[in-house]
């Protein structure tokens, strides 16, 4: 079992080339749904404001996706990097889902994340905004799970 400070490289500072790696496997992790695994890249002590909900420490954090995952369900995200700088980085992103009624939504958002030295998230502040589609406008269509590396970006498809 790994221990819950081991590192999770890559390492800040980052490169640009770094950066896109540490992005693309925040966004492999969320798109697992796990939400036990995914929190294991967060520090125990980590701080988060999603929306208007404020979340303290790892089993928080767990608590949390598990919630958003049995309630957003088929979720499918992409996250494209914004920017970055040592120890931080942002995103915008966007996700697909449906309610329990299969009410489908497209979820955009920016999120601004600060990392420890052990590459383990500390800080991330997230805003979303969530707009109704229909079934049709629906633009990630892969098998549920990890996004495949030919699939288009948040800025090949326009969004």
């Amino acid at each position: 079992m790994t221990a819950p400070d081991a590192p999770r490289p890559p390492l800040p500072p980052f490169t640009h080339a770094s950066a896109i790696q540490k992005v693309r496997m925040a966004e492999d992790g969320w798109n697992s749904r796990d939400a036990k695994k995914v929190a294991t890249a967060y520090t125990v002590d980590t701080q988060w404001r999603n929306r208007a909900e404020f979340i303290h420490g790892r089993d928080e954090v767990e608590a949390f996706l598990t919630r958003k995952w049995n309630r957003e369900l088929e979720y499918r995200l992409i996250k494209e990097l914004w920017a970055f700088s040592e120890n931080r980085i942002a995103v915008r992103y966007a996700y697909e889902w449906h309610d329990d009624s299969g009410n489908w939504f497209r979820s955009y958002g920016n999120e601004n994340w600060q990392f420890a030295d052990n590459g383990l998230m500390a800080l991330r502040f997230a805003c979303i905004n969530d707009l109704p589609i229909h079934p049709s406008e629906r633009k990630y269509l892969w098998p549920l799970g990890r996004r495949p590396d030919d699939h288009p970006g948040l800025s090949e498809l326009g969004l």
